[in-house]
């Protein structure tokens, strides 16, 4: 069974990505002043954090494992709860196909010689999702145990990296910090920056709800689930504020500003050449946590609706190890065919407007569960209920509008996809019932 521990490695390993090492050159670019930076991520977290306080009333009322579906079908039905797991699903795949190409990308650039890296890369993508998928059939204890390796490592890596920057000299006096915050753009444009950072912020904070696809694998859940929700955020919380005030000691603005990869910028600061090479490190290490927290995850979705008669019962099926082998090849295979397609560009577009649409799904069935079903038990209860979720509702709405304005041929095609699970539902629920109606006849 797993415990706390666990749980703060799963919220920690499937949040920090590879984003953090791109993201603070993004948000300084729009708000251009140290101060604004800072109050950024601080916003951002603070978002997430509210987010997770909400979703842990939710976690320990239903600690069953399938994540964000659980909470649409108590609330809403079966079929929302088959949409909701269905686009989450969706959303894991496209998301790890991108995390194990990126891992092949860098890793592909690190050999020499050998074959070209449009064959290398996803030969390498591949064989990551394999061992990480050897890793999870092993069993519960084996992939919890790695998650909490690779996650302390990660950590470890940031905080280091962190530490180091500080010992260099700053590279602006105060003063001339606060010559460059008298430039601060007014108005419209500062309106718009904010808002555009403020995205970015958010991406970077995404997975913070990992633990609840683990939720009935918790020894304690109705203690251990909001521990490990809201601890885990408020510790990325605090690694993201020490590595961006890192970075603003290390980088003039000016430079941050204008850099697309910021960390490796610190880390020839620090190291010269090797920089570079240690920071691709590092974001191998960020990424391949992250492979791990969703390869753990994915499967879980997929072993959930089919338990409940959402899919055919045999994709339930689970190891002596406890790991629901059927789901797991699924997800593999899924993520291995996007990873050969090639082709990324619109699947992220698409993923995006999913991931911030799927915790949206959360909190309305937080608010209808609270009205109509005041019965269940609630160990745990939201802080600051109603306006605790009526904010972050309202926040992950106006995200949604941005991403319809910003990217509207992706947003389209995300919720048409959606969409295409209705028919899904239709077939999935015929071969369910199909499945049912052959078990007595096995029996006899």
């Amino acid at each position: 069974m797993l415990g706390v521990a666990f749980g703060l490695a799963g919220s920690v390993g499937g949040t920090i990505g590879a984003g953090i090492l791109r993201t603070p050159g993004l948000v300084a670019a729009q708000l251009h002043t140290p101060w604004l930076v800072l109050l950024a991520w601080l916003i951002g977290g603070l978002y997430a954090l509210l987010g997770a306080i909400c979703i842990a009333e939710l976690a320990a009322s239903l600690p069953r494992a399938g994540g964000w579906y659980v909470y649409a079908e108590q609330a809403f039905g079966r079929r929302a709860g088959w949409l909701v797991g269905w686009s989450d699903w969706l959303a894991h795949c496209i998301g790890l196909a991108w995390v194990a190409t990126t891992v092949g990308e860098l890793l592909a650039d690190l050999l020499p010689g050998g074959p070209s890296q449009a064959v290398l890369a996803p030969a390498i993508a591949l064989t990551t999702l394999a061992g990480f998928g050897g890793i999870q059939w092993l069993g519960v204890r084996a992939g919890g145990a790695s998650q909490e390796l690779l996650s302390l490592v990660k950590a470890v890596a940031f905080l280091g990296l962190a530490a180091a920057s500080f010992l260099l000299p700053a590279t602006m006096p105060l003063e001339a910090m606060d010559a460059e915050s008298a430039a601060l753009p007014e108005g419209t444009a500062l309106l718009i920056g904010a808002v555009l950072a403020l995205q970015a912020v958010v991406t970077t904070f995404d997975g913070w709800a990992s633990p609840v696809y683990f939720a009935e694998e918790f020894s304690e859940p109705s203690r251990d689930l909001p521990r490990s929700l809201i601890g885990g955020v408020v510790a990325v919380l605090g690694l993201y504020l020490l590595i961006n005030a890192a970075l603003l000691h290390v980088l003039p603005m000016q430079t941050l500003s204008n850099s697309t990869l910021p960390a490796a910028d610190a880390a020839r600061s620090l190291l010269g050449i090797r920089g570079g090479q240690l920071i691709t490190a590092v974001a191998l290490v960020s990424l391949l946590g992250l492979i791990n927290t969703v390869v753990m995850a994915a499967p879980r979705i997929l072993f959930g609706l089919s338990r409940d008669g959402l899919m055919p019962g045999w994709m339930a099926g689970v190891n002596s190890g406890g790991t629901p082998v059927p789901a797991l090849l699924i997800t593999l295979a899924s993520a291995a065919a996007l990873v050969l397609l090639g082709s990324f560009e619109h699947l992220l577009g698409m993923g995006a407007f999913l991931y911030v649409g799927l915790p949206l799904a959360g909190i309305a069935a937080q608010l209808w569960l609270r009205r109509n079903q005041p019965e269940l038990s609630r160990p745990f209860l939201c802080w600051g209920y109603p306006i605790t979720p009526l904010l972050v509702g309202a926040v992950s709405l106006a995200f949604l509008a941005g991403a319809l304005v910003s990217d509207p041929s992706d947003s389209l095609l995300a919720i048409a996809l959606v969409g295409a699970g209705f028919a899904f539902e239709k077939l999935f629920s015929l071969l369910a019932t199909q499945e049912h109606r052959e078990k007595p006849d096995a029996s006899t």
